[in-house]
């Protein structure tokens, strides 16, 4: 039984998820961190689609809100549990359910840059129309390749939360770009992240066989170098900034397979 046939059930059983449903009208103060980067070299239309407003508070009743939702819920149950452990206090994200864009604490989301993370606010915005793309133009099928898009951007909450995050605005552009570059470690970190809840959650036996496949497919199609060649047909690793389709899939695989945030030390030595 996969996860999107147990979210009706889960749903009973958990009483409900962290959501918030709202468009933000707040100044820019800092950047957010995305699934992928379409300004880093992977090309991209501008957006299109007007902002819909939505009321908070209100309830998700689709069943890709209802899916991206408890997966989001599920995410940081075991987050709730592992943080502690090593001496840090998890606080829960929020969850932004928007359509074309929408302002944030780190400036305008755009649904043309894929689901992303703003650590001002501590929220995660997305927009479901992503999950068509991901699905039609980039080949990731499947609910546990939308399961991965969101336990990464809840990866980089826990980064925010550890100052991770902070450490890595703060150093120098030199610094950030590149295949070897800070940015690059820090997208690969949240991908493991990702890869530890997927452990977590086949300990509990809710993935399907076929599940982790379809997040390193996921991980493989949202990589710097297969989205700068399908945009402009050549491969720039200068202007990487989230990872090869190579790094991305060990990097969650790594997760995956040890199941411990230790694995996802991505700043010592070469990133996994």
């Amino acid at each position: 039984m996969g996860l999107l046939s147990l979210v009706p059930m889960l749903l009973r059983m958990r009483g409900g998820w962290v959501i918030l449903l709202v468009l933000l009208g707040v100044s820019a103060a800092g950047k957010f961190s995305g699934l992928l980067d379409r300004a880093g070299g992977a090309g991209g239309a501008g957006d299109e689609s007007r902002p819909v407003a939505a009321v908070p508070g209100a309830k998700v009743s689709d069943k890709k809100g209802q899916f991206v939702a408890f997966v989001l819920d599920d995410n940081q149950a075991m987050w709730r549990k592992e943080l502690p452990v090593r001496g840090k206090a998890y606080r829960n994200a929020k969850l932004v359910m928007f359509t074309g864009s929408t302002a944030t604490a780190c400036g305008q989301g755009m649904a043309a840059t894929g689901p992303f993370y703003c650590p001002p606010d501590e929220r995660v915005y997305i927009d479901l129309s992503f999950y068509d793309e991901l699905e039609k133009r980039l080949g990731a099928k499947g609910d546990f390749a939308q399961a991965y898009v969101i336990s990464h951007e809840i990866g980089h909450h826990v980064q925010n939360i550890l100052g991770t995050s902070d450490k890595v605005r703060a150093a120098s552009p030199s610094r950030l770009k590149g295949e070897d570059g800070l940015s690059v470690r820090l997208e690969l970190q949240a991908d493991c992240f990702a890869g530890v809840w997927a452990h977590s959650a086949n300990k509990r036996g809710i993935l399907d066989a076929g599940d982790i496949d379809e997040a390193l497919t996921a991980a493989a199609a949202i990589g710097d170098d297969r989205l700068q060649k399908q945009a402009t047909g050549h491969v720039n690793p200068e202007k990487w900034t989230h990872g090869s389709s190579a790094q991305r899939g060990r990097a969650f695989k790594t997760g995956y397979e040890r199941g411990l945030m230790e694995a996802c030390d991505t700043f010592s030595g070469n990133p996994l």
